[in-house]
């Protein structure tokens, strides 16, 4: 009987449950930023490629006399 409500016991215990839905949320979170990231370096690329055209177009503003 006492093996039973052991048992009984272990099976209505739902403490690791909680757990692993974190575990689960977080990764989800880290993919969704992982995503993000991978999208907005991409933009961030190209602009930091025509900032640096443009600035290689200008004069520097001091000439050898």
């Amino acid at each position: 009987m006492k093996l039973m409500n052991i048992l009984k016991s272990f099976m209505n215990d739902e403490s690791g449950a909680v757990t692993v839905d974190w575990v689960v949320l977080t990764a989800a979170i880290v993919g969704l930023g992982m995503l993000v990231m991978t999208q907005v370096s991409t933009s961030v690329t190209g602009l930091a490629g025509e900032i640096v055209a443009d600035l290689d177009a200008r004069d520097a503003g001091y000439e050898n006399q």
